[in-house]
């Protein structure tokens, strides 16, 4: 009998020991490899006017950027082969008070092209050390903690002298590949920063009618598509960051449905929603797992004569080379 109970315990020592082991290698992966693995993203997406040519729009997201992050940078600029038609950009840049001359590095060719953007939380605030397991909490039992502040304005003043438009409570039409956009975004509704009653009202009748911003909250992305909007771009969930395969995120840090972490989505009967997984993370919570940091090429094509019902997205690629 002591022989068996004996047995018994060494069994669940070697399966504790394992347990320690397997979540020990899954750290180490998720900080050490994963979140330095960056892929790019591809989806085609019906949203265009009928008749339209196809648009080629870089999505990039949460960089949380710091000074040091080389690879990273020079992978973000050898987005710019990939010629896109437009760039957006959902914001979070910022992780460091001295980091934007690294996003400007980063971005370098890419602001030569015709450009969007809104900024995030994190790029008014810098990130503060937190308890990783606050990420799991329900935001509602959250408090707020922010860090010291960043130089946005700095940033913001270089993506404008590049040619890029802040969104930020502004309604706009440009011309992007011999076709019109009317595009409209918003402060960070993270932060309760936005206030769409500033860019309310029917989007303008163009090739493209899209909006932007940082957090997808439901209670913004509703108005958006009440108003005729064809495309929502938007960031800041990281993907869920730390996802269980089989199962996906187990978080959105905002209020959208965890089945809408990263990727492309219907909302409502006309509008389609893009949520980058992003290409950063906090540094005081530097892991990723099962969803490594993307940047996404969207090929925009015209809308499909067939039923909300029956219309997709063609499934996402991803590569971690951008030749």
């Amino acid at each position: 009998m002591s022989t068996v109970r004996d047995s018994h315990q060494l069994t669940a020592k070697r399966l504790a020991a394992g347990t320690v082991a397997l979540g020990a290698a899954a750290i180490g992966y998720a900080s050490g490899i994963e979140r330095r693995h960056f892929v790019l993203r591809e989806a085609e997406l019906p949203v265009l006017a009928p008749g339209a040519q196809s648009m080629r729009v870089l999505h990039i997201s949460d960089l949380h950027m710091l000074p040091g992050q080389h690879t990273k940078q020079r992978w973000v600029a050898a987005l710019d082969r990939l010629d896109p038609d437009l760039v957006v950009n959902t914001g979070d840049n910022l992780a460091h008070p001295k980091a934007v001359p690294a996003v400007l590095r980063a971005l370098g060719p890419l602001l030569e092209r015709p450009g969007l953007f809104v900024f995030g939380s994190n790029d008014y605030y810098a990130p503060k050390p937190k308890n990783p397991a606050r990420y799991l909490m329900p935001r509602g039992k959250k408090k707020r903690i922010h860090g010291t502040k960043l130089p946005w304005r700095d940033l913001r003043a270089a993506f404008l002298e590049h040619g890029w438009h802040d969104l930020t409570h502004v309604r706009r039409t440009l011309t992007v590949a011999g076709q019109t956009v009317f595009a409209a975004g918003l402060d960070d509704p993270h932060l309760h920063r936005d206030r769409y009653r500033e860019i309310a009202g029917p989007a303008d009748t163009a090739t493209l009618r899209l909006g932007v911003t940082h957090s997808p909250e439901p209670r913004i992305l509703d108005p958006f598509a009440a108003d005729g909007y064809d495309l929502v771009l938007a960031g800041h969930t990281h993907g869920g960051q730390l996802r269980i395969p089989g199962i996906g995120a187990l978080v959105t840090n905002c209020e959208l449905d965890r089945s809408r972490a990263r990727g492309a989505s219907r909302w409502g009967a006309h509008m389609w929603l893009h949520v980058s997984a992003g290409l950063g993370t906090s540094p005081y919570a530097p892991a990723r797992f099962a969803c490594p940091p993307e940047a996404t090429l969207l090929t925009l094509v015209e809308r499909r004569q067939t039923s909300p019902e029956t219309t997709k997205a063609t499934p996402r690629r991803a590569r971690s080379d951008v030749r």
